[in-house]
């Protein structure tokens, strides 16, 4: 495979803020959804304005998350972004913590720009002006932990060692994937699940521990010095193949950043076929991964990038990959 970087921006919401620790990005709308992992909102881009949009309401009255404010270990991290056949995107979780096994299905209702600007939304605590956001309807929110356990005893892990971290949808079918940590025993894998089944469990239609999983994958995409790569998305290509962004991040547990000393994307095979690489110059910590249009013999990405630093804007990738 051969890839192609086209183009680096870095995203910084209308008034100038940043767009903080990407963690992925699906269609929406006429633009595009970005999940910030360590805050209620995402990120909605579209041309010439990029605005923020609730996914989930302020938890324990925060609004963004991180270490230094105490927060950390309240943030939903989400992980992955989808987008569902109805046009909504469905987030999930991490599943890394109790508070990180929840999803949340964002719908078009949630199309109105919020009053007032990113960096009064965002700072921190909630304040009294965030009553005037846009309609909560646009969202719903869902604990899915009976499903989580569920993956994690499939895939042979502890609870503590789960790190779900990509997903992308294949008909009816969404492969979800296992973040590779061999620090904690955690090698690669992918769950497939009902998505319709998902989708009414977000509803409240079922319960979560009626959703079955249909099937488990391991995926061995090798080590970098003793680094594990590992899934951090997934998208699926228009000839059904799996095309799946790594990253060899060295971290001791499923929670803490680490140094990330080589990353890139990788086509999974099928019918026991070892895994195609290719390396991103630069070791970009990837993790979001988006299909912009095919091309003859390839196929245009968005990747988001996370700084790990909530003050520096994460930055996205315009990606062209040819086979």
């Amino acid at each position: 495979m051969l890839l192609e970087i086209e183009d680096i921006t870095a995203l910084t919401f209308d008034d100038g803020s940043p767009v903080r620790s990407a963690s992925a990005i699906a269609p929406f709308g006429d633009g595009w959804l970005v999940a910030q992992d360590d805050a209620i909102h995402a990120a909605w881009i579209r041309p010439g304005t990029i605005t923020a949009l609730p996914v989930i309401d302020p938890v324990d009255g925060w609004e963004t998350f991180s270490e230094a404010a105490g927060t950390k270990h309240l943030k939903p991290d989400f992980e992955a972004a989808c987008a569902m056949p109805g046009g909504e995107v469905l987030m999930l979780g991490s599943g890394s913590s109790p508070s990180r096994m929840r999803a949340s299905l964002v719908t078009g209702s949630t199309a109105e720009r919020l009053p007032g600007s990113a960096a009064e939304r965002l700072p921190g605590h909630a304040t009294g002006s965030t009553a005037e956001k846009a309609d909560a309807s646009g969202f719903t929110v869902a604990d899915l932990r009976p499903l989580y356990l569920a993956v994690a005893t499939a895939f042979g892990l502890r609870e503590d060692q789960l790190n779900l971290e990509g997903a992308c949808l294949t008909g009816d079918r969404l492969h979800w994937f296992q973040r590779a940590n061999l620090a904690v025993g955690a090698t690669t894998a992918s769950a497939e699940i009902e998505a319709s089944a998902l989708l009414a469990a977000m509803r409240g239609e079922i319960n979560p521990d009626e959703i079955q999983i249909l099937g488990v994958r391991r995926h061995d995409l090798g080590t970098t010095r003793g680094v594990a790569l590992a899934v951090t998305d997934a998208v699926t290509l228009p000839d059904g193949r799996i095309l799946v962004s790594v990253a060899a991040e060295d971290t001791p547990n499923a929670v803490d950043d680490g140094p990330v000393i080589a990353s890139g994307l990788a086509l999974l095979g099928t019918d026991g076929e070892p895994p195609v690489f290719t390396e991103i110059p630069g070791a970009e910590k990837v993790e979001g991964l988006a299909i912009r249009e095919t091309t003859p013999g390839g196929v245009r990405l968005l990747a988001v990038v996370d700084a790990d630093d909530y003050e520096a804007p994460s930055r996205r990738l315009a990606l062209h990959l040819r086979w």
